[in-house]
């Protein structure tokens, strides 16, 4: 594992496009956590998000690993283009006859998304630890760890979409077109989710077994649970009953895909003739 890590950071190393957009995914993590702590003045009015209450604990979880997970696509870039590359620059090849075969090519790959995914969780935790110890009303050891399944449902929704952008970068070879994957992808589970909401509704929990949908349900949106929010949409809808909650299912469900991704990969490297 660790020769096949060091071969992938030297390469990215290398690679100016790759430190980019790391760089501007770590700075724009730490902005959207650190956002809520700016002091707005409006005449005599000073407002401040994080009293709000958005960062007490364990409600901070929940929060932080929902909106920072709305920017992965920035890292999976980095892993399409990581794939894509070694075609277009035709090192694939150079590797394969240098040794290195090609179950070694998909797990080094593998080993480099999980690498991210745990370096951006670890990140989420302490961010969030750090922010909740200054803000938070409640600073008790049981409620500081408590909902940690969070941390846990953030890096498993990682590895799975990046495993995801893993497989569709090694079928179609190309940046763009890979993307543009992911796209129809979202695309075709929503529309299909649609048709079974309104013309098929016993069949709508097919839609929870959809990779995406899958990875979307591990964390659900958490704004509505907040206490002011959650007032007004009682007044609203009194009968407004929402599940935030993170099940063994929910975990699984994604698992299982990042499996089939990297199963798929191995396979679709193996039967092409490079």
């Amino acid at each position: 594992m660790r020769r096949l890590l060091a071969i992938e950071f030297f390469k990215l190393k290398q690679s100016r496009s790759a430190k980019i957009l790391s760089i501007i995914y770590f700075v724009l993590f730490l902005f959207t956590a650190l956002f809520a702590t700016i002091n707005f003045d409006f005449g005599s009015i000073n407002f401040r998000i994080a009293d709000q209450g958005i960062f007490n604990f364990p409600y901070i979880w929940h929060l932080n690993t929902y909106m920072v997970s709305i920017i992965k696509i920035l890292l999976a870039i980095v892993i399409i283009s990581m794939i894509t590359n070694e075609y277009s620059n035709r090192t694939l090849k150079q590797n394969l006859i240098d040794g290195l075969s090609k179950k070694e090519f998909i797990l080094s790959k593998f080993y480099t998304l999980v690498a991210f995914a745990l370096a951006s969780t670890l990140l989420v935790f302490l961010v969030s630890l750090v922010l909740g110890l200054i803000f938070s009303d409640y600073t008790e050891i049981g409620i500081i760890f408590s909902e940690l399944e969070y941390i846990l449902a953030y890096f498993i929704k990682l590895v799975s979409f990046f495993s995801l952008c893993m497989f569709l970068a090694v079928l179609v070879r190309k940046s763009a077109f890979t993307l543009g994957f992911v796209f129809l992808i979202y695309l075709a589970e929503s529309i299909l989710g649609g048709i079974f909401r309104f013309q098929a509704e016993e069949l709508l929990f097919i839609a929870d077994y959809f990779p995406l949908n899958s990875m979307s349900n591990l964390i659900v949106e958490p704004l509505t649970r907040l206490n002011i929010v959650k007032t007004a949409t009682s007044q609203i809808n009194p009968d407004f009953v929402k599940d935030y909650k993170v099940h063994f299912t929910t975990l699984v469900i994604p698992v299982v895909w990042t499996f089939i991704f990297v199963w798929g990969s191995l396979n679709l490297l193996k039967k092409r003739d490079l």
